[in-house]
C-alpha cells in the first residue's frame, strides 16, 4: 500500500483491474488512492463450450458415417471410412482443446495476504485463501479480491476544529491503521468507497469530541496523546463491517497564529525550565555526593575513633582490673595482718587471762595478807590526806568584849593568817592561840 499523505485526506476505493495487476493495484494503489478491494476482471468467457459442442458433433457425425458407411459399397464405402475416421480425429482433437481451454480457465491464483469472495450465481458462497484454486463449475467466480494481512494506513486531518474556548484549530492530523478482518462482511455490509466516507466521518467526529474536551493552551497536547479511548470508540463502530483498527495517534496539531506565538513563549518557557532543573539536578547530585563523601569520611573518623575508645576502653579495663588485683592483694595484705594481729593479740589476752588468772589464784591464797596490806595504805592514804588538809583557826572573843577589842582581834587575825597560810598545820594552831593569848592579855591590860 502506498503511504497517504499528510497534508490531505487519505482516499479509500476499490478498483476494477485484471488478475495481473492486482498484486501492483493492493501494494501500491493510484495516485495516492488506497485500495483494499480489487474486483478482478472476468476473463472465464463460455467460448471453452464451443470447441466441446463442435467435438461433440463431430464424433456424431463420424458415428453416422460409419453407419452410412456399412450400407454403401464400394467407392462410397472408401468415402464414409475416410471421413468417419477424420470425424473422429477432429472430434477427439476439439474435445482435447475444450477440456484444456476449461481447465486453464478454471485456474484461480488469490495472491499471498488476500481472500477471494467466490460467488455462484451472483451469490457469495465462501472465501478462497491465497494460492490456486480451481472453479469446475462454470458460473462460479471471483467477485472481490480483499486485502485482509496489509495494515492499511489512513489519514484523516480535521480542519476547523473548536476548542473548549470555542476557538478554531487550524487542523488536527489524526493518523491510523486499520486491517480487513471480515473479507465477506466488509465488501456485502458496505465496499470500499463507503468505508471511505464512513471511517472519514467517525474519525472526525472522534476529533472533534477531544478537541472540544481540551483548552486551546493546552492544544498541542495531543501531540502524540494517548488516543486508546478513541482507537476503542472507532473499533466499536467499524466492527460490524468486519474492520479492526490496530493503531492510531495524532502526529500535528496546527494552531491560529495568535496562539502560536504563545505557545511557543510557553515552549521557551518550559525549556528553560527543564533546563534550570537539569542544572539544579546537577547541583543537587553534586552536593549529595559530597555530602555522601563527608558521610562517608566522618564513618571513617568515627570508626577510627570507636577503635581508638575501645583500645582506651580495653587500656582501662587493664589498669582497673590490675588496680583491682593490687587493692585486692593490699586487701589480702591488710587482713593477714590484721589476722595476725587478732591472733597475737589474742594470744597475749589468753596469756594476760591465764596469768589474772594465776594472780587471782595466788590473791585468793593470800586474802589475809592483802586485806592488811590494804587496810595499812588506807590508813596511810588517810593520814597524808588529814596532814594536807586545812585546818579551821578559831578565834574566841568575849560576848562582853567591846566594839574595840573585836576590832582589834580581827586586825590581828588578818595579819597573821598569811603567815599561817606558810606554816605546817600544827604550827599554825599553836601560833595563832599564842597570838590570841597575846592579844587577850593586852585587851586586859
Amino acid at each position: 500500500m502506498s503511504a497517504a499523505r499528510t497534508d490531505r485526506r487519505s482516499v479509500i476505493s476499490e478498483a476494477v483491474a485484471p488478475w495481473s495487476n492486482i498484486a501492483q493495484l493492493l501494494r501500491g494503489g493510484e495516485a495516492g488512492t488506497l485500495i483494499p478491494v480489487i474486483i478482478p476482471r472476468n476473463s472465464r468467457r463460455l467460448w471453452w463450450m464451443l470447441p466441446l459442442w463442435l467435438g461433440l458433433f463431430t464424433l456424431l457425425m463420424g458415428v453416422m458415417l460409419t453407419i452410412k458407411e456399412s450400407d454403401a459399397d464400394g467407392a462410397a464405402d472408401v468415402a464414409y471410412g475416410t471421413l468417419a475416421g477424420l470425424s473422429y480425429a477432429g472430434g477427439a482433437l476439439l474435445l482435447i482443446i475444450g477440456a484444456l481451454w476449461w481447465w486453464r480457465s478454471s485456474i484461480v491464483e488469490i495472491e499471498q495476504g488476500t481472500n477471494g469472495v467466490l460467488t455462484r450465481y451472483g451469490a457469495v458462497t465462501r472465501t478462497l485463501d491465497a494460492g490456486r484454486h480451481y472453479l469446475w463449475h462454470p458460473w462460479s467466480r471471483v467477485d472481490f479480491v480483499v486485502d485482509t494481512a496489509t495494515e492499511i494506513p489512513y489519514s484523516a486531518p480535521v480542519m476547523a476544529c473548536p476548542t473548549q474556548e470555542n476557538v478554531p484549530l487550524r487542523s488536527i492530523e489524526f493518523f491510523l491503521k486499520f486491517r480487513i478482518t471480515d473479507a465477506v462482511l466488509f465488501v456485502r455490509a458496505i465496499g470500499a468507497g463507503n468505508f471511505d466516507l464512513v471511517l472519514s466521518s467517525a474519525v472526525q467526529d472522534a476529533i472533534r469530541q477531544r478537541a472540544r474536551k481540551m483548552r486551546t493552551e493546552r492544544a498541542y497536547d495531543l501531540r502524540g496523546s494517548d488516543v486508546a479511548d478513541m482507537q476503542e470508540l472507532l473499533n466499536r463502530q467499524l466492527d460490524r463491517y468486519g474492520v479492526r483498527i490496530t493503531g492510531c495517534n495524532i502526529p500535528d496539531v496546527q494552531l491560529p497564529t495568535q496562539y502560536q506565538q504563545h505557545l511557543a513563549t510557553r515552549e521557551r518557557v518550559a525549556k528553560e525550565r527543564t533546563a534550570y532543573e537539569q542544572e539544579w539536578g546537577l547541583i543537587r547530585k553534586r552536593r549529595i555526593d559530597s555530602l555522601g563523601m563527608d558521610i562517608e569520611r566522618a564513618k571513617k573518623v568515627r570508626d577510627a575513633r570507636i577503635v581508638e575508645v575501645k583500645a582506651a576502653l580495653n587500656r582501662a579495663r587493664e589498669e582497673v582490673a590490675q588496680l583491682l588485683e593490687e587493692q585486692e592483694t593490699n586487701a589480702q595484705r591488710v587482713r593477714f595482718e590484721i589476722e595476725t594481729r587478732g591472733r597475737s593479740g589474742l594470744i597475749s589476752a589468753e596469756n594476760e587471762a591465764r596469768a589474772q588468772r594465776a594472780l587471782a589464784k595466788a590473791y585468793r591464797d593470800n586474802r589475809a595478807v592483802l586485806q592488811y596490806e590494804l587496810a595499812r595504805r588506807r590508813l596511810d592514804v588517810g593520814a597524808e590526806l588529814a596532814s594536807k588538809a586545812p585546818q579551821p583557826v578559831v578565834v574566841r572573843t568575849d560576848g562582853g568584849s567591846g566594839g574595840d577589842n573585836s576590832a582589834l582581834s580581827t586586825l590581828i587575825a588578818a595579819q597573821l593568817l598569811p603567815r599561817m597560810a606558810a606554816l605546817p598545820s600544827g604550827d599554825t594552831a599553836d601560833t595563832v592561840n599564842r597570838y590570841l593569848d597575846a592579844s587577850g592579855a593586852n585587851e586586859d591590860d
